[in-house]
């Protein structure tokens, strides 16, 4: 859900005249407010093609961050240019719709975050699935020129709005796109990790969206470096008493539903989506900041019903709507070889001129997946693939890594943790998420050297490879530790450790680029809706999914394991002190704690990891 204001949208809105610079093609703007079936109107920008009329399918994109932003006036004429993320799509035509959701901007209503679907079970309800059928019925029968056939896609919120649209659909929708969708927002994305509430991220999202519904709004920061900002914020209580005096909504559920209660199980997709009603194509990238594990989580989710093939997966290397964008080459000194953003917008097109034009075959792979480190991309018949092989990275002594199971009867490695000193998620300075100068995209992949020679960051490496090593799929880390407290949260990393004197690129050399990294809050081991308090010093599994990547570790890197127990501010403080509620803890409550990893015969730390044939 990144504030992405149709960032993806930056075209040049001016009169059609001789003066535009290199348009595609031109565009007549106009808008209209469509009624709803309880009365509720929506605002909603519609761009035609300007020339010759012809019978045209429409593209629709619900949002609520402003569907009118970076378009003229109605009635404008513009050239659409290649900042425009469905440029290739414009230029042959292609009727878009762009509508604010009810409650935000120039539409009417009420709005809350991500509320369920209830129309099938609430006679009379209406819901984000009922306003996408009531506009797509008014757009079929209102908008000349159309060939009675709609699609709908978006990225982020929006692509959530395109997943719940394609639920019970209107006859005219004939296929989705889902793009960096939320999934379980309490066991992955947006506002928790396994439980591990996002701080700064749920704060600040939060009070953007809900603090004034006609537009978006920054929270009122009074310095730059938020680190330390949060640091003194102190106990999560501090954020009603001293800042939102409980007029954030999302934000007071947040404090009344800490645990995975029937709150968060009702708002789950998992439990009001079941299968692919439509053509469904999810679009994820493996370094998304915001919603890692949507895409993977609805696809796995709807696969499991797909009897009529219709159920796709895009995997690639971005952060969150990075593909949208015109160029999408690398992430900060991570090149990928290819613009792949111009590949995805040719194989979107492909979709979407299939199921709404006919053009084409229809012929496609269950699965694309870019495959970082050979930087090629890939297309598989199911994914995960099943032509893996499960192997086990385990830690050892001496800071090491191997694919040899432990032997030895004693091995561990101990580390005080303090909620006082928290370890940072990136370098310093951590900006206002979406603030001037903000470097939150593209920190999944930052060098993870800047933590690793902190005390409370232990790190197992394997030796150099002597052969690529390529892994597709889910990774998982089993961790066996203690701690002296009876709460404790483990950051767990898989890290591709390049040469120290690397040959293909010496400002590369010794760079620790993360693969996959997660976080799991200990109290909810054995279960996500009764949590309980940790055994103070009695070892423990913990099992935590690190979600799915495509790597090619290349020969002559390194493969390396990092564990720690804090991650700030993206994730709030662990008191290490079990209190039934977090978000209520008391100062006094935040204690420092012994944490102690163990790599011993009976008690293996290690991460799964599928390694292809």
């Amino acid at each position: 859900m990144i504030k992405y204001f149709l960032l993806f949208f930056l075209i040049v809105s001016v009169l059609f005249s001789a003066a535009q610079t290199n348009p595609i093609t031109v565009y007549k703007k106009t808008s209209v407010m469509i009624p709803m079936r309880d009365g509720v109107k929506l605002y909603t920008a519609i761009l035609t093609p300007v020339g010759p009329q012809r019978e045209l399918p429409f593209l629709i994109k619900r949002t609520p961050y402003g569907a009118n932003d970076g378009l003229p006036v109605d009635n404008a004429m513009f050239g659409i240019t290649h900042g425009f993320a469905y440029a290739n799509m414009a230029e042959d035509g292609y009727i878009f719709i762009f509508q604010d959701i009810r409650g935000k901007y120039l539409s009417e209503g009420t709005m809350q975050i991500h509320q369920p679907l209830i129309h099938a079970i609430q006679k009379g309800a209406v819901d984000e699935s009922t306003d996408t059928w009531d506009t797509i019925d008014w757009l079929v029968k209102n908008i000349p020129n159309n060939n009675g056939k709609a699609g709908i896609v978006g990225v982020s919120y929006p692509g959530w709005l395109a997943l719940v649209g394609s639920v019970d659909p209107h006859p005219a929708l004939k296929a989705s796109s889902e793009q960096a969708c939320m999934g379980d927002l309490f066991l992955g994305d947006d506002f928790h990790h396994n439980g591990a509430f996002r701080l700064s991220y749920g704060m600040e999202y939060s009070y953007e969206i809900e603090h004034d519904h006609t537009t978006d709004s920054d929270f009122p920061f009074s310095q730059f470096d938020l680190f330390e900002w949060y640091k003194h914020l102190g106990s999560l209580k501090n954020v009603n008493e001293k800042y939102f005096h409980d007029k954030i909504p999302t934000w007071n559920n947040f404090v009344r539903h800490p645990n995975y209660d029937s709150f968060w199980q009702k708002n789950s997709p998992l439990n009001y989506i079941s299968y692919s009603q439509i053509p469904q194509l999810h679009v994820g990238g493996y370094f998304d900041q915001e919603d890692i594990n949507g895409p993977q989580l609805m696809y796995a989710h709807m696969e499991e019903k797909d009897t009529f093939n219709r159920n796709y997966i895009v995997l690639g290397p971005w952060y969150h709507g990075q593909w949208a964008h015109e160029k999408a080459d690398s992430i900060g000194k991570i090149s990928f070889g290819s613009n792949t953003a111009e590949w995805f917008k040719a194989l979107q097109k492909k979709w979407f001129d299939y199921w709404l034009k006919g053009i084409g075959d229809g012929k496609f792979e269950e699965a694309y997946s870019f495959q970082t480190g050979s930087n090629q991309w890939k297309t598989y018949k199911s994914w995960p693939p099943k032509e893996t092989e499960t192997k086990k990275i385990y830690a050892g002594p001496n800071h090491t890594a191997s694919f040899n199971r432990p032997v030895a009867a004693n091995g561990q490695i101990s580390f005080i943790s303090d909620p006082a000193e928290p370890v940072p998620y990136r370098m310093l300075p951590i900006e206002a998420t979406y603030g001037t100068g903000s470097r939150w995209r593209p920190w999944l992949i930052e060098d993870q050297r800047f933590v690793y020679t902190r005390p409370d960051v232990i790190s197992f490496s394997m030796d150099s490879l002597t052969e690529n090593i390529t892994v597709t799929g889910n990774i998982t880390a089993h961790v066996f530790a203690s701690t002296s407290a009876t709460d404790a949260d483990w950051i767990v990393k898989l890290i591709d450790v390049y040469p120290d004197k690397d040959p293909d690129n010496l400002l590369m050399s010794a760079y620790q680029l993360p693969v996959a990294m997660e976080v799991f809050r200990g109290r909810y081991r054995k279960s996500f809706t009764n949590p309980q308090p940790l055994v103070p010093n009695k070892p423990e599994e913990f099992v935590i999914g690190l979600h799915q990547i495509n790597h090619t570790f290349r020969k002559g890197h390194r493969i390396m394991i990092q564990v720690q127990s804090s991650w700030f501010p993206v994730i709030d403080r662990n008191p290490q002190k079990f209190v039934p509620n977090i978000f209520e803890a008391k100062e006094s409550d935040f204690t420092k704690a012994t944490h102690t990893i163990y790599f011993s015969a009976q008690y293996p730390t290690y991460v799964e990891v599928p390694v292809a044939e």
